[in-house]
């Protein structure tokens, strides 16, 4: 079950990179995401990749509420934050949780910690004194 969620992904990835939904591209998707080296590492249970793809759904309309948010009220103020990794997290994850942060206009993950955190950097509002 794993492996078709990690061809999925790549394939929606390459959907995505080349923007073309013709059953040629669709075709070159998907032996591509068969040749490309498979890792052995841990792929993440079901319910792991589902909760991720139902936060990503819930990501869009944020992203346009913040982006409007940003045109109306600028944001002067930034911040650099740790975000903390779940534990055994495959890199197909790790994946989609630094594209559901980047996603939205306020956030940016900038560096990835090896030893579990993502660094995100952070738009906000400058609070009144």
């Amino acid at each position: 079950m794993s492996g078709y969620l990690n061809i999925i992904l790549r394939l929606t990835i390459w959907l995505l990179l080349t923007s073309d939904l013709s059953p040629e591209n669709i075709a070159i998707g998907i032996v591509i995401s068969l040749i490309l080296p498979h890792t052995q590492s841990s792929i993440g249970t079901l319910r792991e990749w589902l909760q991720v793809l139902g936060k990503i759904v819930m990501a869009i309309p944020i992203a346009y509420i913040e982006a409007i948010e940003m045109i109306f009220r600028p944001h002067q103020a930034e911040d650099v934050e740790i975000e903390i990794v779940p534990p055994n997290r495959s890199s197909g994850l790790v994946f989609l949780d630094i594209f559901l942060i980047t996603f939205t206009p306020k956030t940016i993950v900038y560096k990835y910690n090896q030893d579990g955190g993502y660094e995100v950097h952070r738009v906000k509002r400058r609070r009144k004194l």
